[in-house]
């Protein structure tokens, strides 16, 4: 049926078209394209990088840890890409400059990928330079180009084993104290919860969700539920302690148009703040003991409140977070909100009131304080402005899934 479907949409231009030989040697080039423009990207963030800390360091402005963050943020920004991914890629430009010369020529020539360019590089980070250079030598020598991510991953790490062992063992043992679990959006009302364990410690949990998949085979009563989702539910059960995994007990915000609530029959979903939009029907299900506490909306807009506090705190912070979906307000940043910042800064003369206040991450929060950085509100939206004096804008953010008629992130340069 898809085969019938390309056909039927592309026949209308079939008579002008290349030759499939012609069309599979077009995308061949251009994927060569895109890693040749990628490693020159790379080359301008490196450059990029060395000249606003060498800048920076002239004016005086000598604390490593705000340069670096001030480096990121404007990466990002500039990438269009969270300040986490910015910092990612300045990484990588420097260490690719340091030791990776055949693996920099590869990537040059569009026959590595930027994906497997970045994986040699994290790979290899704890290494020296001249370390690196004995792994880049072994990855040339096995035509790495020819590899999929997965092999240039285990390959990397092997003659990073090889060359520097205490290293490689150091690195394992502090990757231990990294252990953690998080939980993160997915699509239609779900989440993934993560854990990242030790590979025993892995292996172990889920050999045990496991074998309740063999005792529920092997119970008189018929399965209903597939092996997943047998999984899934004793994972719930075993960490809530509750009977059943639909008997959790917890109280969730959730944002809910008004018009929703009044008209039975509107398309306009509810959205819990961080995790997207839900149908409003699964909030009334009787199922468990699960609390769901609205903010009601009109027009996308929570309604807000003012205040004479220095500081954002109760309703009125809960407010903001609801408004800005729990998420950083700077453009391209999915980080969660930590501080509610000021937009006018207090000692500016700022206002502790809901349309001056929006919620930041923890690095943007850190970020605004930097010399050159500035933010001020232009009519809906937040203006920030970066050292090099690139304008950013990110409007205010609709809640209850409204869309927004704005670019985020639109911006130039004054």
């Amino acid at each position: 049926m898809a085969i019938r479907w390309y056909i039927r949409v592309m026949s209308p231009t079939r008579s002008s078209a290349p030759s499939e030989a012609l069309l599979i040697e077009r995308i061949a080039l251009l994927e060569e394209r895109k890693a040749a423009i990628a490693a020159e990207q790379s080359e301008a963030v490196l450059e990029f990088a060395t000249a606003h800390a060498e800048s920076q360091i002239a004016a005086g402005e000598v604390d490593p840890e705000a340069l670096e963050r001030s480096i990121a943020a404007q990466v990002g920004l500039a990438c269009r890409v969270s300040p986490t991914e910015g910092r990612r890629r300045v990484r990588i430009a420097r260490d690719l400059h340091a030791g990776h010369t055949r693996v920099r020529e590869l990537f040059t020539a569009g026959r590595l990928s930027e994906y497997q360019t970045a994986t040699i590089v994290a790979a290899t980070a704890h290494l020296s330079p001249a370390e690196r250079a004995e792994v880049d030598r072994g990855l040339a020598e096995r035509r790495v180009e020819t590899l999929g991510v997965r092999r240039i991953h285990d390959l990397t790490r092997s003659l990073a084993a090889q060359v520097a062992p205490e290293k490689f063992t150091a690195r394992c043992r502090a990757a231990r104290t990294g252990r953690r679990v998080s939980v993160r959006p997915a699509a239609d009302g779900m989440a993934d919860l993560t854990a990242h364990l030790p590979v025993e410690e892995a292996v172990a949990c889920y050999a045990a969700l496991a074998a309740v998949v063999n005792e529920a085979a092997v119970r008189p009563e018929p399965v209903t539920r597939g092996r997943g989702q047998i999984m899934a539910d004793a994972l719930v059960e075993r960490l809530t302690g509750q009977a059943t995994a639909r008997d959790v007990n917890v109280e969730i915000q959730v944002v809910v148009p008004v018009e929703a609530l009044v008209d039975a029959d509107s398309p306009l979903p509810a959205e819990v703040p961080g995790h997207g939009p839900v149908p409003v029907e699964l909030l009334t299900t009787g199922d468990g003991r699960r609390t769901w506490r609205r903010l009601i909306t009109r027009d996308g807009v929570v309604i807000g409140g003012d205040s004479r506090s220095r500081l954002f705190t109760g309703r009125l912070a809960a407010l903001i977070r609801a408004r800005d979906g729990h998420r950083c307000r700077e453009p391209y940043c999915d980080a969660p909100i930590r501080h509610i910042d000021h937009i006018r800064r207090w000692k500016d003369g700022g206002t502790t009131e809901f349309t001056n206040g929006r919620g930041l991450c923890a690095f943007h929060n850190h970020v605004r304080e930097i010399a050159g950085w500035r933010a001020e509100v232009v009519g809906e939206k937040v203006t920030t402005t970066t050292p090099t004096g690139a304008v950013h804008h990110a409007e205010i953010a609709p809640a209850a899934g409204r869309p927004s008629t704005a670019r985020p992130g639109q911006h130039d340069v004054a």
